[in-house]
């Protein structure tokens, strides 16, 4: 019996099992407390109810920091239905407390088959949304090709990944973009921090759980060197792992070169790794070659968005023997009798195998979405169907209170300095 099966039906939900509940609200009160600045937010929207009234259908991980920010979106009078971004990322307890105790209306079941996955989806776009929210963008992708009878009631949308972004981006040149998304990814408060600490700290830790391995002295090989990659090449470094850095873009691949990484193309480098983690967002980033020339008993894994970074079927068809080895942890027997180890499904491993950013990163990344919705409430019909960044003004804001949150202080200009500054009259 599949996990969707043996899951729950609720009149609010389809999660897996309701006596989860109180283990969920435990997780996530502790998730909150480091979340201050969506607690401040939080605080204001129940105080000004800004989205009173107003539907959300978001399409995210649904972990304790989600849930936070769900309860954010509720405490502004938003009425919200969730579903998961990814059939393994899913926290059950979460997904039970958010249905059972908080009454949002979540559809998530960690290790759904992809029927299941899409019937959620299309539970959530059943809520009739004036809003999306998305991570990786397969909400609206299935509302522009599945579900357009129910596009006519969107007013706009914001997107969480890099992934998510590239797709709407090109769904925005080719014309297919029905209304505007704003790019939180694009938010330096969100991609500096979320996806370069955040990831690189999760993906070690996913790594780290599903094969208890040590990574010092190891070889540990990252594809692709953009903030998810320098994030997790820094940490396992930091771990005292020999990073080797893979990249088709000149500059970061001299940026990999000027932080003391060693850069070389990929058919290089899966003959020297132990371990491999594609951050990339592209397709088949490692393939069946690949996979033939690693050495005996390496470990692969996968922190971008989607599993097909990762030629899976290829592998599967290659291996003359598939077994689970640990919980997350495949083991593909090759025909030339190298053993490759996938761990978390080629899917994000930060998720599958541990519980995703800690919350203090998540902290800025949602608060992002909550401040982009209600930016959204009062510019989306100025705006055509394009894919818009986060204003510069609210990036600021949420880093003002992340300080303020931390007891930071920084310094202010003098009116002299502003006048110079915004001056070209005066030189040397």
């Amino acid at each position: 019996m599949t996990p969707s099966e043996t899951a729950t039906m609720s009149p609010v939900g389809h999660v897996r099992d309701p006596k989860l509940a109180e283990q969920g609200v435990n997780r996530i009160e502790w998730a909150e407390r480091e979340m201050p600045v969506l607690r401040q937010i939080r605080a204001r929207f129940e105080r000004e109810r800004p989205l009173q009234g107003k539907r959300i259908a978001a399409c995210l991980h649904v972990t304790t920091e989600t849930a936070n920010l769900m309860l954010t979106l509720k405490a502004g009078g938003a009425g919200i239905a969730l579903c998961a971004s990814n059939p393994l990322s899913t926290q059950d307890e979460v997904a039970s407390a958010l249905v059972h105790r908080y009454g949002i209306a979540t559809f998530a079941i960690k290790g759904e088959d992809s029927e299941t996955y899409y019937n959620h989806i299309g539970a959530v776009i059943d809520w009739k949304p004036e809003f999306t929210m998305d991570d990786g963008a397969d909400l609206v992708t299935v509302l522009h090709t599945k579900r357009v009878d129910q596009i006519g009631s969107v007013i706009g949308g914001t997107e969480e990944t890099t992934t998510g972004i590239i797709r709407l981006r090109s769904m925005a040149r080719e014309g297919a973009l029905r209304y505007p998304i704003l790019a939180v990814n694009d938010a330096k408060t969100k991609h500096l921090f979320d996806n370069r600490y955040g990831t690189g700290q999760s993906t070690i830790d996913g790594i780290l759980r599903a094969t208890n391995r040590l990574l010092a002295g190891s070889t540990f090989v990252v594809l692709g060197y953009g903030w998810c990659g320098r994030g997790v090449a820094s940490r396992a470094r930091g771990m005292g792992a020999h990073v080797l850095v893979t990249e088709v873009d000149p500059l970061p691949a001299l940026e990999a070169v000027m932080d003391g990484f060693q850069v070389m193309p990929a058919p290089e480098a899966v003959r020297l790794g132990d371990v491999f983690v594609t951050v990339t967002g592209n397709i088949h980033v490692l393939g069946l070659d690949h996979f033939r020339a690693m050495k005996d008993g390496a470990i692969v894994a996968n922190s971008g968005h989607f599993n097909v970074e990762l030629d899976l079927d290829s592998l599967k068809k290659e291996a003359k023997a598939v077994r689970t080895v640990r919980p997350f942890v495949e083991e593909f027997t090759l025909r030339n009798e190298k053993r490759i180890f996938v761990l978390g499904e080629g899917r994000l491993i930060n998720l599958a195998a541990a519980e995703g950013h800690p919350a203090a990163v998540m902290d800025m990344s949602f608060a992002n979405q909550a401040l982009g919705i209600e930016y959204l409430l009062t510019r989306a019909r100025e705006l055509k169907p394009n894919v818009y960044p986060i204003p510069v003004a609210l990036d600021q804001e949420i880093a003002r209170l992340k300080l303020e949150a931390l007891g930071v202080h920084i310094d202010t200009l003098t009116p002299e300095q502003s006048a110079y500054l915004a001056s070209w009259q005066q030189g040397t």
